[in-house]
C-alpha cells in the first residue's frame, strides 16, 4: 500500500496558512491523493484541488496547471528526489510503497549467489534498499549502491537518468530493480547493456527484463534507419515545464539542414500518434521533451528521442552508432 507523508503536507498548509491548494502525482496513486484532499479540506476547510493529468517525474509537474487554479501550494506527491522543491510554491512529498521483499529477495539470491550486483530502484522503494542488500549479502551476493547524482539519490534512478546504475557498469555482473516497473528497469537495461532482473514483491517473482529492453532498442534503432530516408522532419519542443528544450531543438533543426533536410519546428504538451496525425507533410519527427515518448511507445512515422537524433546525424554521416543509449542520461 501506498503511504503518503500526509504530515509534512499538513505542516506545510500549518505554517503558510494558504487559501486553496492542489495536489497530484502518479497515475498509481491517484486514489491515495485523492483520499489526502479530502483529508486536507476536512482538516483545514479550503479548497484541496486534484490535478489529474499524468505527471511523469519532475520534468512534468504541471505547476502551470497549479498556478492557473490559483493554488497558493502544489503538492506533487510521489517524484523523491534530493531537494525539497525545484521551485516557489511546489513542495515535493514523498510517497512510500509499504510492501515486503524478504520473499522475492530470498528467491533473487538463489538465481544470482556469487554474483557482484548494483541495487537500483524508484522513489516508492528506496527505504527498502538496505533490507533487501542485507538479504542478498547473507547469500553471498556482492551489493553495491550507485552513489546518486544530479536530482537523484543513491540507488535511485528515473526513466531517463542512470548514474547510480551506469556509473558501476564495469564493477557488476548485473542489475537488480527494486519494485514492479519494467519501465524504469528496461532503462537500466539499455542504458548499461547488462543483465537486468526486476524484483517483483507484488508477483512474488523475479524476472529477467533483458530481452524486453533488447525489443525496445531493435524499434529504436529501426526508427533512426527509417529517418534516415526521410526528406521532412518536424522537430517538436515539448510545452511541459521541464520538458523544455529549445535549444537542444534548434541546434538539431540546424544540423539536419545542414544535411538537406526541411525541418519545421513544432510545440507539443502531450505528443501522441494521433497529434502527429494532423501535421501533414513531415516524413519523421525529432522530439527533445521526453526519450521514453519514443522508446515505450507506437507511432505510425519515425519519432525520434535525443538519443536517436544524435544517432540519426551520425548515420547520414556514415559513422558508426554502437552504444548510442549507453550514456548516463538520455536528455
Amino acid at each position: 500500500m501506498i503511504v503518503i507523508d500526509k504530515e509534512r503536507i499538513f505542516k506545510e498548509i500549518r505554517e503558510k496558512e494558504p487559501a486553496s491548494v492542489s495536489l497530484n502525482g502518479p497515475d498509481g496513486i491517484l486514489p491515495q491523493v485523492q483520499e489526502t484532499a479530502i483529508a486536507i479540506t476536512k482538516e483545514f476547510g479550503i479548497p484541496a484541488y486534484i490535478l489529474a493529468d499524468t505527471t511523469w517525474g519532475t520534468c512534468d509537474l504541471n505547476s502551470n496547471g497549479s498556478k492557473v487554479l490559483g493554488a497558493e501550494i502544489q503538492f506533487n506527491i510521489g517524484h523523491s528526489i534530493n531537494t525539497e522543491s525545484l521551485e516557489k510554491n511546489l513542495v515535493l512529498i514523498d510517497a512510500f510503497d509499504d510492501v515486503e521483499f524478504d520473499r522475492v529477495a530470498e528467491k533473487c539470491a538463489k538465481l544470482l549467489v556469487g554474483k557482484t550486483i548494483s541495487l537500483v530502484t524508484d522513489s516508492q522503494h528506496l527505504h527498502q534498499v538496505d533490507k533487501v542488500k542485507q538479504i542478498l549479502e547473507q547469500s553471498q551476493i556482492k551489493v553495491k549502491i550507485g552513489k546518486g547524482k544530479g536530482q537523484l539519490n543513491d540507488g535511485q534512478v528515473f526513466g531517463c537518468e542512470f548514474y547510480p546504475a551506469s556509473d558501476l557498469k564495469k564493477e557488476v555482473d548485473a542489475y537488480v530493480f527494486l519494485g514492479q516497473s519494467n519501465f524504469h528497469a528496461s532503462g537500466i537495461a539499455l542504458s548499461t547493456n547488462l543483465p537486468t532482473y526486476v524484483l517483483d514483491p507484488y508477483f512474488n517473482e523475479v524476472r529477467e527484463i533483458t530481452e524486453f529492453a533488447l525489443k525496445l532498442k531493435k524499434k529504436a534503432t529501426l526508427a533512426i534507419y527509417k529517418a534516415a530516408e526521410a526528406k521532412s522532419f518536424g522537430v517538436i519542443v515539448g510545452l511541459k515545464e521541464g520538458q523544455l528544450s529549445k535549444v537542444f531543438a534548434l541546434k538539431i533543426k540546424e544540423q539536419l539542414e545542414r544535411e538537406g533536410k526541411e525541418v519545421q519546428l513544432f510545440g507539443l504538451t502531450d505528443i501522441t500518434n494521433d497529434r502527429l496525425k494532423n501535421l501533414k507533410g513531415i516524413d519523421a519527427f525529432v522530439q527533445v521533451a521526453c526519450p521514453r515518448i519514443s522508446t515505450d511507445n507506437q507511432f505510425d512515422k519515425p519519432v525520434l528521442s535525443t538519443p536517436q537524433a544524435n544517432a540519426l546525424l551520425k548515420v547520414l554521416r556514415k559513422e558508426n552508432i554502437d552504444g548510442y543509449l549507453e550514456i548516463h542520461h538520455w536528455l
